[in-house]
């Protein structure tokens, strides 16, 4: 039995609007190992993102099969699917998402309450890891108070505050200034290490890109070694 974190097997995705059909992801087969770190190299528009919300179970695919910790997606039902989202994985993109009228530790311990943990343990909890990533001075803060790096740290606590087998990022760094952006992969690399947290992360940045264990690139359709 595999203990992949996260698996695909086979999988394609079609976009189809009125008669035009786009076949984005052809057989696609990939296994994540725990604690790795992973990185998904592309053009524009082949596909990268697509793959990344198929393994989310964001989106479903068009045939083929995904596992998340050994369970298959597409037999789950969409509060199964959330629930399972919620225990195993974390995700940081490229925009922070956050949600402009809460604070950094509300944002950080949404996922959390959404758990339904006790709100005392989810405070305790949202600000030790935005104190790990360096905002221990920021809890208070709105994301308009933050700068675009700041921000992002609070994005990647977030993804990190459930414990997941999994964080996948979509290109996290690719809205920030070199310096910044070189901090927060930084930043990521060794949270990754220190939770033993997988990291499987798409960019188009080779010189991010070479810093993770492994590179794979996705073209015409196909994922292989780089």
């Amino acid at each position: 039995m595999s203990n992949a974190v996260v698996e695909c097997r086979d999988v394609r995705k079609t976009f189809t609007e009125g008669n035009l059909s786009v076949e984005v992801l052809k057989g696609v087969n990939l296994t994540v190992n725990p604690g790795e770190q992973l990185a998904i190299m592309g053009s524009s528009g082949s596909g990268k993102s697509t793959l990344l919300h198929l393994l989310g179970g964001l989106d479903s695919c068009t045939s083929g099969t995904i596992l998340i910790n050994g369970q298959v997606i597409s037999k789950l039902d969409e509060s199964s699917r959330g629930q399972l989202r919620n225990r195993y994985l974390g995700f940081v993109y490229q925009f922070h998402h956050l949600l402009p009228e809460f604070t950094a530790l509300e944002n950080v311990g949404m996922p959390l309450l959404i758990r339904g943990e006790p709100v005392k343990a989810v405070k305790e909890k949202a600000s030790d890891i935005l104190t790990k990533v360096g905002l221990g001075k920021r809890l208070q803060h709105k994301p308009g108070e933050l700068s675009g790096g700041e921000r992002q740290r609070t994005a990647i606590a977030r993804a990190l505050v459930t414990d997941p087998l999994c964080v996948l990022a979509d290109e996290p760094t690719g809205n920030l200034d070199n310096k910044t952006a070189h901090i927060v992969y930084e930043l990521m690399l060794s949270l990754n290490k220190e939770f033993n947290t997988s990291l499987v992360m798409v960019t188009h940045d080779s010189d991010l890109a070479k810093h993770m264990e492994r590179i794979l690139v996705l073209e015409d359709g196909v994922l292989s070694a780089e």
